[in-house]
């Protein structure tokens, strides 16, 4: 690569950080430096939200080698001064809208803006998918990163797979539930328009089951009864640690329906999302042979 003699990125908050090189160093929210390793760069450094723990939560790292990268700690005890210890010249944060920097409490964020530059890629329900993975790339572009063209190919590979899957599903498509379990008797069930990978699986076909409309944004709250009255034929379950398990909520019920692992925080890069798009086929397809 080139040395460049200035690096400039405005961020998804109109903000823009500068430096006289690009950064070497990244320190990043885990679902961002997960999505840049999969874009070909390797963050120095990650930190978690107030739903992680002292380790690195696993579900969310994706093919990160958590061997090489520093893990800095999450919640309301992560400081400026631990997140400064790994010495960033750059952090990489993600917001759900209104620029706020999700995993760090504001009196953490501005003082570390004040030392750091700090990018805050938009991840809310009001961007697609694509858009989220399209601002991602730019970044690890602007860090460096190389194009990879066979991940794109896989990509696509792996759309034309799902998209032929549910057209053999014709008219009778398995019923696709999407929810995080929240112990024994209860699940939060996605509402799928708000979640732009769940979106991206509707716009290929598949057909997921919508809850009714009630209190929740993003989750409707079921009892254990009400979860499986849906009629999953295809469960999609919170993988991450803090949710609670699927086998203990569902019991006998629907146990014998195919179970894609699910992360809420997904990867934007295009390698992850092919394994995840290539994970729902499979079940689908098992879900039609049963």
């Amino acid at each position: 690569m080139t040395e460049q003699s200035e690096w400039r990125f405005s961020d998804d908050r109109g903000q823009q950080s500068a430096a006289p090189r690009p950064p070497r160093r990244v320190l990043a929210y885990v679902q961002a430096g997960a999505t840049l390793w999969d874009l070909g760069v390797r963050p120095a450094g990650i930190f978690g939200s107030d739903h992680d723990g002292p380790e690195p939560d696993r579900a969310k790292t994706g093919t990160l080698p958590l061997d090489a990268v520093a893990y800095a700690g999450a919640g309301s005890g992560l400081g400026v001064e631990e997140l400064l210890a790994l010495r960033p010249d750059l952090v990489v944060a993600v917001s759900y809208g209104g620029g706020h920097v999700y995993g760090l409490a504001p009196e953490t964020a501005k003082p570390l803006e004040e030392r750091v530059p700090v990018v805050v890629i938009d991840v809310s329900q009001a961007r697609t998918f694509a858009e989220i993975g399209d601002r991602f790339a730019e970044l690890a572009r602007s860090l460096g990163a190389p194009g990879r063209a066979d991940a794109d190919r896989d990509l696509d590979a792996a759309r034309e797979r799902l998209r032929a899957v549910v057209a053999a599903t014709s008219g009778d498509a398995p019923r696709v539930l999407a929810l995080s379990p929240a112990g024994p008797d209860q699940a939060h069930v996605a509402r799928p328009r708000m979640w732009p990978e769940l979106r991206v699986l509707t716009e290929l076909g598949v057909r997921l089951v919508e809850p009714a409309e009630g209190p929740g944004a993003n989750w409707s709250t079921l009892d254990r009864s009400d979860t499986f009255a849906l009629r999953p034929e295809v469960v999609l379950t919170d993988i991450r640690a803090h949710a609670g398990s699927l086998d203990e909520l569902r019991g006998g019920d629907a146990a014998s329906a195919p179970v894609v692992p699910w992360n809420p925080e997904p990867l934007y890069g295009p390698r992850d999302h092919a394994r995840f798009l290539g994970l729902v086929a499979d079940a689908l397809e098992a879900a039609r042979g049963r």
